[in-house]
C-alpha cells in the first residue's frame, strides 16, 4: 500500500508550538497553521475577539473557555485570555483522499476512531495502522486524543507518515463513506458476529471506539458489520489499541499482502 506524503519537517522535533495573544493566534490561522486546540478565557470579550471568533467559525476551529488560572500555568506570558496549539501534523480530509486511492487501484482500508481520548493510545493504534499499511486514520474534531508529543513519541513517528484525517462529523463522514463504496465494520462486543466473519478483501473503513462506551450508536445503525473480538479469558476485554491491531492484522490477513 502507498501513502500520501506528508509536507518535509525537517528536524521533526516533537514538540506542539503554542501561540500567545489574540492577534497572534489570528495571524496564525490566516497564515494556515494547524490549530490542535484553543484555550479561551472565560467571559473574554471585545472587539478583537470578536474578530478571532469570527474566523474561528469561518475555519470551523473549536475552542475551549477555562478560568484564567489555567492560562496562567500554561505561560506567564501576556496570553490575553487566549492560547492556540499548533499542531506537529497536517490533517488531511478523507474526501480528497479517498478518490487519490482509487485512481491508484488501491482497495481502501481505513481506520476510523470515534471517541478514543487517550494520546498514548493514539500513538500505539498510529503505529499499528502505519506499519499494516492502512492508508489513514480517521478522527473526529472533537472528542479525540491530541495529536502531542506523547502521541507522536508513542507512535515511535508513524503520526508523521500516516495521513489523519479531522473529520467535523464522524456520522456524515461514515455516510460519505458508504456513498463511496466503503463498508464499515464496528469493533464492538455488542454482536454475536466474529471479526473473523468480516470479508475485508472489499474497501473498508474498520471503526473502534473508547474503551468505556464504545462506539456511538449513531456509527452503529449506519454500518455494514457488527463484529467483535473473541474473548476467552476472565478479564472479557481489550486495551483499544491491542483491539485495533487485531482487526486490522485480521483484514491484512485476508488480503493476502506480503511485503
Amino acid at each position: 500500500m502507498q501513502h500520501f506524503q506528508r509536507r518535509d519537517r525537517g528536524d521533526k522535533k516533537e514538540s506542539n508550538q503554542m501561540v500567545f495573544g489574540i492577534r497572534a493566534v489570528i495571524e496564525a490561522i490566516d497564515s494556515g497553521k494547524e490549530i490542535e486546540s484553543i484555550f479561551v478565557q472565560r467571559g473574554l470579550s471585545g472587539s478583537l475577539f470578536m474578530e478571532l471568533k469570527a474566523l474561528l467559525k469561518e475555519h470551523n476551529i473549536g475552542f475551549q473557555q477555562v478560568p484564567i488560572e489555567k492560562l496562567n500555568r500554561i505561560t506567564r506570558k501576556n496570553h490575553q485570555g487566549v492560547i492556540a496549539v499548533i499542531s506537529p501534523i497536517t490533517y488531511h480530509n478523507i474526501e480528497d483522499l479517498l478518490p487519490i486511492l482509487y485512481e491508484r487501484g488501491e482497495v481502501p482500508l481505513l481506520l476510523m476512531l470515534d471517541g478514543v481520548t487517550d494520546v498514548r493510545n493514539m500513538g500505539a493504534i498510529a503505529r499499528t495502522a502505519e506499519c499494516a499499511g492502512v492508508h489513514a486514520l480517521i478522527v473526529p474534531q472533537k472528542g479525540s486524543a491530541e495529536i502531542n508529543p506523547d502521541a507522536i513519541k508513542t507512535s515511535a513517528g508513524a503520526l508523521y507518515k500516516i495521513p489523519v484525517c479531522r473529520q467535523d462529523s464522524l456520522g456524515k463522514t461514515g455516510r460519505f463513506l458508504i456513498d463511496s463504496g466503503i463498508q464499515l465494520v464496528v469493533g464492538t462486543e455488542k454482536t454475536d458476529s466474529s471479526i473473523y466473519d468480516v470479508d475485508y478483501t472489499v474497501p473498508t473503513c474498520i471503526i473502534m471506539g473508547a474503551e468505556d462506551i464504545g462506539v456511538s450508536n449513531d456509527l452503529i445503525r449506519i454500518s455494514d458489520k457488527l463484529a467483535r473480538i473473541p474473548m476467552f479469558g476472565e478479564i472479557k476485554s481489550l486495551n483499544v489499541s491491542v483491539s485495533a491491531g487485531v482487526v486490522i492484522y485480521e483484514a491484512i490477513r485476508q488480503r493476502g499482502l506480503e511485503k
